[in-house]
């Protein structure tokens, strides 16, 4: 049976009273309460839920929670999927994560998936091989990764909790494939829950009828340390980052922007590619570990165009691991070039990727033009139809969307590493005769 609050603590009343007491008198208040009403006070969601995180009333088929970093997103969803479970009949749910791994990791297992945040005696048998979570209600739930669009396609469920979306590398056509599969039962329902990044599927979703949107900041998070909120709040408030990531905000692309998010999901490829006839690894060194090193995988086809193979971009990496990363990438393709900027060190740049074992050429590039002029040839050879992108890239395509005619950089991360690390591949696939970056075989 599931254990609730007593009439004597209502849980609007109880939440208001935590919230404003001090120390001392929130320890009386629990004294005053049995070991049973404790237990409820602490696994009652309808107590801690913050507004943008309860489910909303009326008629609604899609609830997209859209909130910054450590809100509360994934405990949100997580106590929607407990709640759906519990109730009889057998219901079938579908968890979607941007990978299995992500899935498992974040809504499952996680300290705010649905085991954790299961209440006593209503926590589901979770079988891991297989997959699937069984609450004794009959209820199911089965894990699906968002880089395997076709393991959505057959599957029916009433439910659906689908997990950063923004992420998702192949969203459109998983998205497609679990709404065509969410048809049991009379009032088939998905959540979403995302840091919003500018997406064409995203704003699709928000227009749709039958849409309920609610958002959330960092900071409406009362549990977070003060200490991380007022870190972030020095670092990220009043950036375009801080905008998109803490605040929650949906950054539009500017109207001169030199990507449109319609345009680079017209350039994804429809259909399995050829093998390229030629493959660059860009790379874009960080400029300190705190850094992302972009790096992007290119190659050319036989019949001209360009093909954007990977993004195997790496975060907080010391150069060793940066360098066997570049490695790794050249070697899953079988590049034949590795091209990196040199700005930052180009000697250091040449040791780290020598010492890590890439036996193929080396080529420096030193950028001597601002980031939306070297930009602008690659958005070019776009606008021609002359590049397609092997599958989503939802970080690239982000930081690609950030660059305006003549206005430089206005993308919500600190530096489009993994835009440049494109821009330079592109480059060497594709020289389009001007004077710079200059070019130094090694």
């Amino acid at each position: 049976m599931r254990r609730r609050l007593s009439p004597a603590f209502p849980a609007d009343l109880v939440r208001a009273r935590l919230l404003a007491m001090s120390d001392r008198a929130r320890a009386r208040l629990l004294e005053r309460m049995s070991p049973d009403d404790r237990r409820a006070l602490a696994e009652d969601w309808d107590v801690w839920a913050e507004p943008g995180q309860r489910p909303p009333p009326g008629d609604w088929r899609l609830w997209l929670i859209l909130a910054g970093r450590g809100f509360g997103k994934t405990r949100a969803g997580a106590a929607w999927v407990n709640r759906i479970a519990r109730a009889p009949g057998g219901r079938r749910i579908a968890l979607v994560g941007a990978t299995l791994d992500e899935a498992r990791a974040v809504m499952v297992e996680g300290p705010a998936g649905v085991l954790a945040t299961a209440e006593t005696g209503l926590r589901p048998d979770w079988q891991p091989s297989l997959g699937r979570l069984r609450w004794k209600s009959g209820a199911e739930a089965r894990l699906y990764s968002a880089e395997s669009p076709d393991g959505l396609r057959g599957p029916e469920h009433g439910y659906a909790w689908c997990d950063e979306l923004a992420k998702w590398g192949r969203a459109e056509d998983s998205w497609a494939n679990l709404m065509m599969g969410l048809r049991a039962g009379p009032a088939p329902r998905a959540v979403v829950t995302t840091t919003p990044r500018p997406m064409a599927l995203l704003e699709r979703l928000i227009a749709e009828p039958g849409t309920v949107v609610t958002r959330g900041r960092t900071w409406d998070n009362p549990h977070l340390g003060e200490r991380f909120v007022a870190a972030m709040a020095a670092r990220y408030a009043g950036t375009a980052r801080g905008r998109q990531e803490l605040e929650g905000e949906l950054l539009r692309e500017a109207e001169d922007a030199l990507w449109t998010r319609a345009g680079l999901d017209a350039a994804r490829a429809q259909a399995p590619l050829p093998a390229p006839v030629r493959v660059v690894i860009g790379v874009d060194p960080p400029a300190s570990v705190k850094g992302v090193c972009g790096i992007v995988a290119a190659g050319r086809l036989a019949d001209g165009r360009g093909v954007v193979l990977a993004d195997a971009s790496i975060a907080h990496a010391v150069p060793e691991r940066w360098a066997a990363a570049v490695t790794a990438c050249a070697r899953a393709w079988r590049a034949d070039r590795v091209v990196a900027e040199a700005n930052n060190g180009g000697e250091m740049v040449r040791a780290v990727l020598a010492a890590s074992g890439a036996a193929l050429p080396i080529e420096l590039v030193h950028a001597a033009r601002g980031k939306a002029a070297r930009a602008e040839p690659a958005a070019m050879l776009y606008a021609q139809g002359r590049v397609i992108h092997a599958a989503g890239f939802p970080e690239l395509e982000a930081q690609l969307c950030g660059f305006t005619v003549g206005g430089g950089w206005q993308g919500a991360d600190p530096s489009p590493d993994r835009a440049d690390a494109l821009v330079w591949a592109l480059d060497a696939l594709f020289p389009l005769g001007r004077a710079e970056p200059r070019v130094r075989r090694l």
